[in-house]
């Protein structure tokens, strides 16, 4: 059976962390949009020359791009044992392409990662980066701990800038946690927490909701044999 596990959580969450720590102890592929977006622009693929102009006019890349992206990344043979998906879906409107993309195959679990907005701001405001790769480090790091180049603090991470993005995020998530809430496999755990510890009740969250007896999803997101 494929694990196929969903992470959603605001910025600053450590979604993006745990995903890839949770993928590389299952050997599983983590696909970020961030990352399959500077791949398919890189191939020069036809989404990726159109995200590419869209990101060039300085606009945000839309759903049926990602849609699109999303939809060829996960139809490789590397992804037939599971994924781990962070930072897709972000709307209701690609929640339900994805569910429409998994048909017929094994259940998506989602564990969503909330944490309190003061804990977030504080987080944000003192984020590195790394200026090559863009991978997140700890504040006191002295380079970043996936490529050793120099890290940087993001210019959208003071402290206005970071609360827009945070009520911009509470406008698009809500809907979308909504959408998953009340499926058996839909789990959330408390981001508040030291990352070990989020680590910890995040494999015992997907295992929880691995173990649900759960009917297909059919493509308007309901559970199949339900009224």
């Amino acid at each position: 059976m494929a694990l196929n596990l969903i992470v959603l959580g605001p910025p600053g969450a450590g979604k993006g962390t745990q995903a890839e720590r949770f993928a590389r102890s299952r050997g599983i592929p983590k696909i970020s949009t961030g990352d399959i977006l500077r791949e398919a622009v890189a191939a020069h693929s036809e989404l990726g020359l159109r995200a590419k102009s869209i990101m060039d006019r300085g606009e945000l890349v839309g759903d049926d791009v990602m849609i699109g992206i999303v939809r060829e990344r996960l139809g490789r043979p590397d992804v037939r044992s599971g994924f781990v998906l962070d930072g897709f879906p972000r709307t209701v409107a690609q929640a339900e392409a994805l569910d429409e993309i998994m048909s017929g195959r094994d259940q998506l679990i989602v564990v969503n990662i909330p944490v309190p907005e003061a804990e977030l701001v504080k987080r944000l405001a003192s984020r590195m980066v790394c200026e090559s790769c863009g991978t997140n480090a700890l504040p006191n790091s002295s380079a970043c701990p996936k490529c050793g180049c120099r890290l940087v603090q993001r210019t959208d991470d003071n402290e206005a800038v970071v609360r827009e993005r945070l009520a911009v995020y509470e406008r698009q998530s809500r809907p979308l946690v909504e959408y998953y809430r009340n499926r058996p496999t839909f789990r959330s755990i408390d981001g508040a927490q030291p990352p070990d510890r989020v680590a910890g009740d995040l494999v015992a969250a997907i295992e929880a909701a691995g173990s649900a007896v759960v009917e297909p999803v059919r493509v308007d997101g309901s559970l199949g044999g339900r009224p």
